[in-house]
């Protein structure tokens, strides 16, 4: 080491001419060829100029950053920065000074701002706090991205150790000083090694900003302006509504009757709604609303002129109307048009409440109603005033009797609605029940007429009855010389039986006597399909 130390030191001082220079390779041992990938935050990635020569030695005007890092690593397998450090952000107090030109009132403004060094990928943002009428873009500063060191380091960007609490650092020419750092950032920076001293205790203050400051202190209006605040009864009330159950007894008029209305108190903005109770077929139109929410005068006149009733009032001391006069507020309002409206006082069961001259009497209240008036103004819930009209007798609807023509039940409909509609169908039982393969689901039975008549004594006859929908088809066979028009004797249709109900399967066996339209029959015999079915569903 000794030799090699007195050697370099010999060809520094000797000229770099022939025979004066000495060989620099002389005592080294070290000749391997540097690596051309490196890892950074886990990721393999090309070392790009930072590639040094032989034996790590640097190249003639190269510059090697220190491979050192002041982050120890933790134990176990080492992982990738943005896994170890993500959601971890450095948080520091700072400010930098800003020149002003051309103006009398200021030379400089110190600008406060945040700056957030997010560890997981080496970014940088910088926030300005919003000042009320500063008159500068405020906000995002700088937006988060990595920030490059100025030159001539400006290849490289800047990392954690650059940023600690009295330092200053360039960021786009602008020189931040950091005066305070948070206690998240405190500890890490403590972690680390570095040392972290307290927080500035003063800093530049902005002299401007100083003077606007004692120049609005002392500012005081001549009269200051009422405070008409309604946000806390907003805050307080919202969706809070008084219910009253009132009556307008409109008789007097004529075709006037007694009407039901529903009125709702807001206590939110001391508005009123009200909503007319409108009984099924009383002959009047739904409308919405019987009154909009709005305020309720107690007194109602003409009405006002655009801009004569407003919150607060002026009085022209001098000079002409409109542009250039000065006006000073009337505090005591002597301009003032006096309206005063209806609040929850003024509702009780039996007061009488003008509705733009409709006189509405308060009947009734729901249970939160009595309890805001029992808890607020400590008032019992009087015995309410029967408002509700009897209901007329119900009359019982007649059904007409059966006239023959089309089916009962397509005549009964024509009854029960004013536009007719088709009886619906047993759909769930005509699928169970309708033709399926071999199954006919239709029971056929011989009859013959109960007569004393010898001309009908001999007729006979096939009855159907199809399961699908309890329908019954009367059919008359051919009989030669009989003198009779055989054929379709009744169509099918469902037969209504002596009892008032519809003839059904069980109704029709062997041996049965049924009547079908004034024409009594007697079962004689049945099918061999008919006789199988009933034997399968005795019950």
């Amino acid at each position: 080491f000794q030799h090699y130390y007195i050697t370099n030191n010999l060809s520094m001082a000797l000229p770099f001419l022939p025979g004066h220079s000495t060989n620099s390779n002389l005592g080294v041992d070290n000749f391997r060829k540097p690596h051309a990938f490196d890892m950074r935050n886990g990721v393999p990635v090309f070392v790009g100029e930072e590639k040094a020569g032989i034996g790590g030695k640097a190249l003639p005007g190269q510059k090697i950053p220190p491979k050192s890092k002041i982050v120890p690593n933790g134990a176990g397998q080492p992982a990738p920065s943005w896994v170890v450090h993500d959601r971890q952000v450095l948080r520091f107090s700072a400010f930098f000074q800003e020149a002003v030109h051309e103006k009398r009132e200021e030379k400089y403004r110190i600008r406060n701002c945040t700056i957030l060094y997010y560890l997981e990928d080496d970014s940088i943002q910088v926030n300005e706090a919003r000042q009320e009428n500063s008159g500068i873009p405020q906000g995002t500063l700088i937006r988060r991205h990595r920030i490059s060191q100025p030159p001539p380091n400006d290849d490289q960007f800047y990392t954690v150790e650059a940023f600690n609490v009295g330092n200053a650092v360039t960021l786009y020419g602008r020189n931040f000083t950091i005066k305070d750092c948070d206690e998240f950032t405190r500890n890490f920076l403590t972690k680390t090694g570095a040392k972290v001293p307290v927080a500035m205790s003063t800093e530049p203050a902005d002299p401007y900003f100083v003077h606007r400051k004692n120049q609005a202190a002392t500012m005081q209006p001549h009269r200051p302006y009422e405070k008409c605040d309604t946000l806390k009864q907003f805050l307080d009330n919202d969706r809070k509504v008084l219910r009253f159950y009132c009556i307008w007894d409109n008789s007097s008029e004529m075709f006037g009757d007694v009407r039901e209305l529903v009125l709702h108190y807001f206590l939110a903005d001391d508005t009123i709604e009200i909503r007319e109770v409108i009984r099924a077929n009383s002959g009047r139109d739904a409308a919405p609303k019987f009154l909009r929410r709005s305020k309720v005068p107690k007194e109602v006149g003409a009405l006002h002129k655009p801009g004569e009733i407003t919150e607060r009032t002026i009085l022209n001391v001098f000079g002409p109307m409109g542009h250039g006069g000065r006006y000073i507020l009337d505090s005591l309002k002597t301009g003032a048009v006096d309206k005063s409206c209806y609040t929850d006082a003024d509702l009780t069961i039996g007061a009488k409440v003008n509705v733009w001259g409709r006189e509405v009497t308060v009947c009734d209240m729901d249970e939160f109603t009595a309890h805001h008036y029992a808890s607020k103004f400590s008032v019992a819930k009087n015995t309410p005033i029967h408002y509700k009209q009897t209901e007329a007798a119900k009359i019982e609807r007649e059904i007409p009797p059966y006239n023959g023509w089309g089916s009962e039940e397509d005549s009964r409909a024509n009854c029960l609605k004013l536009i007719a509609q088709a009886p619906k169908r047993d759909f769930i039982k005509f699928m169970k029940k309708d033709r399926q393969g071999l199954d006919s689901h239709v029971l056929r039975f011989f009859a013959r007429l109960d007569t004393n008549r010898p001309i009908d004594m001999d007729r006979t006859f096939i009855i159907s009855f199809f399961l699908s929908d309890d329908t019954i088809s009367v059919f008359e066979p051919e009989k030669r010389n009989s003198g009779i028009v055989h054929g379709k004797f009744i169509e099918r249709s469902k037969i209504m039986n002596p009892s008032g109900g519809y003839y059904q399967a069980e109704d029709i066996y062997v041996g049965a006597v049924v009547n079908f339209r004034s024409h009594q029959f007697v079962i004689t015999d049945a099918d061999e399909y008919a006789l199988s079915y009933a034997e399968q569903h005795k019950d």
